[in-house]
């Protein structure tokens, strides 16, 4: 097809929908004026050309100005200017013919009764039937007019989709032009600026404020609504999403402003509304130059770098120019899935990609003689909360509290300059397993750091990340996409949350800034309800609950309905770097954490309830969920 009979079809399919928003009125006057044609034509049929005019009597304009007010409030009593004409079908005849009958009967018993006797009475019968075939054709041809433009756009463009934009700012602009050559029709721009209202932007106009769009999506032409707000706050963000999402339309948004500075993505690629994008604060904001002077020219070992935590590590660090990126990671295809990712990324980056398991101490201490890494980042860890609470205990504990003394010790013996333990907030006054084993981990740090001052040992422990393998956000969108129900394990439970880049890089600025012995928290403003993460996103993807319910399945062992990222007695100290803080830990005893090491080499095959013990005896505020 012709670009130009595509380009003036969509126009065709804009203007219609264009006056949707003011069906009803339109639809009276648009009636009005068919029942005067039609009178007209009645008149031409009965009296022929020669008298149709000059036969009629005086008061001819009145009677029928009497007729067209009758004709309309018959359309009102039957509900026909409510209709749509792009869906007319036998229910808007049907309601055509109950009109013309009322008001043909009405009209003609008035004249009658008021002896207007120079009225044809022909022209009383046939008016109503001449109208309706009128009114049918007038609603026959709106609808084959939106058919045909609706199937010359989707024969040359696909789907036909309808959006108003949120935002009307550079991003908009960019936007437009994309829009229009993959399919889409804007029907207008929303912002907030006063001095945009009115204006056009690519022929588009900027239709008032972002308060308006329930408005504008109860006019019933849309079908998306767009958020183009990549420079905003978070919370102007979220305050757009929260309009979009009570309209009940599907909302995609533009790609972020991290996402189009570093080339992940470009401005005309709508995405679907991602979990992070309504978290609603501020992105910490890290000391760069700080980090490049850690990384820059050195070799780097990320344990577990398939992982969620652990690639995000090596992507982020490839950022700063390490001179080699040793990866260490026990699943073959996660380390050969990365492997290919970064050497396209960064072809000039040595990668050394080592399969291998970091409960294995021998060949750790093998790695690092070789490869002599200057900072190790340890991200390998069991982290699912109910898998590890009984039938893995034991395997999480050797995982994530032996694994981290294996790794930390062949660390200190090649000299390495720092090593950085991922941890989290379940390690705060745990009741978990996870929990227990990975602040065990933190202790072991502790010893570490007193025994081996050459190298700096620190942990970084935050909330839950976004997107990150297990976590609730893919699992809620697969229910979603599924049709539901989304299950919530309580209506109070509450989280801390990041997202993967923020996790990531917050990890290397602990590296950066971290003394040995530190625990580093990140203040990561007000914990989300995990309903109301749910409810978001069924309503983002154009549902309500009563389409796809949320069912509460109940706490799963192990699990709190809260976390912490400090236990009681603990207190925090500021960092250079704003919201970053350092975790002043109280003392704990460290001859029971070598004995909790010494005895998780043999416990492979220990039962949950011996670990839970073993455990709550190294961590005072442990408080196993179950004996």
């Amino acid at each position: 097809m012709k670009a130009g009979a595509s380009d003036f079809w969509a126009r065709v399919e804009v203007f219609l929908a264009r006056l949707r928003p003011h069906r009803e009125p339109l639809t009276i006057a648009l009636d009005a004026l068919t029942v005067v044609a039609c009178w007209n034509i009645t008149y031409l049929f009965r009296l022929g050309f020669e008298r149709w005019l000059s036969a009629r009597p005086t008061y001819d304009p009145w009677v029928l100005l009497g007729v067209v007010v009758v004709y309309a409030l018959a359309s009102l009593a039957f509900k026909v200017p409510q209709s749509m004409w792009r869906f007319s079908g036998f229910g808007e005849i049907q309601r055509l013919t109950l009109a013309c009958a009322l008001a043909g009967t009405v009209s003609a018993a008035a004249v009658i009764g008021l002896g207007l006797v120079k009225v044809p009475r022909a022209v009383l019968a046939l008016h109503p039937v001449v109208t309706l075939m009128g009114l049918a054709l007038v609603r026959i041809a709106y609808r084959m007019t939106y058919e045909h433009a609706r199937s010359r756009i989707a024969g040359s463009q696909g789907e036909l989709r309808r959006a108003i934009v949120l935002g009307a700012g550079a991003a908009a602009r960019l936007l437009l032009a994309g829009l229009h050559e993959r399919g889409w029709i804007v029907l207008g721009l929303l912002d907030d600026d006063p001095a945009k209202r009115g204006a056009r932007i690519a022929g588009v106009p900027v239709l008032g404020p972002l308060a308006a769009l329930p408005e504008q999506a109860r006019r019933g032409a849309l079908t998306h609504v767009i958020v183009a707000m990549p420079s905003a706050t978070p919370a102007q963000r979220r305050r757009a999403f929260d309009l979009a999402a009570a309209t009940g339309l599907p909302v995609v948004t533009v790609p972020s402003a991290d996402e189009l500075r570093t080339g992940k993505s470009r401005i005309e690629r709508l995405r679907e509304i991602e979990p992070e994008d309504l978290l609603g604060r501020e992105p910490v904001l890290l000391d760069e130059a700080g980090i490049v002077q850690t990384l820059a020219g050195k070799t780097v070992l990320v344990t577990g770098a398939g992982g969620s935590i652990g690639s995000e590590l090596c992507r982020q660090a490839a950022r700063f120019a390490p001179a080699r990126l040793v990866l260490l990671e026990l699943s073959e295809f996660n380390l050969y899935t990365l492997e290919q990712e970064l050497s396209a990324a960064h072809p000039q980056l040595e990668l050394v990609p080592l399969v291998g398991d970091v409960k294995d101490a021998a060949a750790l201490r093998a790695t690092c003689r070789r490869w002599r890494p200057q900072v190790v980042f340890h991200a390998a860890a069991y982290k699912h909360v109910p898998l590890m609470e009984d039938a893995n205990a034991a395997a999480a504990l050797r995982n994530n509290t032996l694994g981290t003394q294996c790794a930390a010790l062949a660390a200190a013996e090649c000299g390495a300059e720092r090593f950085v333990l991922v941890s989290t907030d379940k390690a705060v006054n745990p009741t978990n397993v996870m929990g227990a084993t990975k602040r065990a981990a933190e202790m072991v740090l502790s010893l570490l750091a007193a025994e081996h001052p050459g190298t700096r040992f620190m942990a970084v422990r935050f909330g839950n990340v976004l997107g990150s393998s297990g976590s609730v956000i893919p699992k809620f969108k697969e229910q979603i996409a599924r049709g539901g129900p989304v299950t919530v394990t309580h209506p109070d439970i509450l989280r801390y949350f990041m997202t993967i880049p923020e996790a990531a890089r917050l990890v290397l600025q602990a590296a950066a800034i971290g003394e040995s012995g530190q625990v580093l928290v990140l203040d990561m403003g007000e914990p989300v309800k995990i309903v109301d993460l749910a409810r978001d996103l069924i309503r983002l993807a154009g549902h309500t609950t009563a389409e796809i319910p949320i069912v509460f399945s109940g706490l799963r062992p192990g699990e709190k309905l809260y976390e912490e990222l400090l236990a009681d007695a603990d207190d925090t100290l500021p960092t250079p770097v704003p919201r970053l803080r350092i975790a002043r830990l109280s003392e704990q005893p460290r001859a029971p954490v070598r004995e909790l090491l010494a005895w998780a080499v043999q416990a492979t095959d220990a039962e949950a309830a011996e670990v839970r013990a073993r455990l709550a005896a190294v961590v005072a505020e442990y408080r196993p969920a179950r004996g």
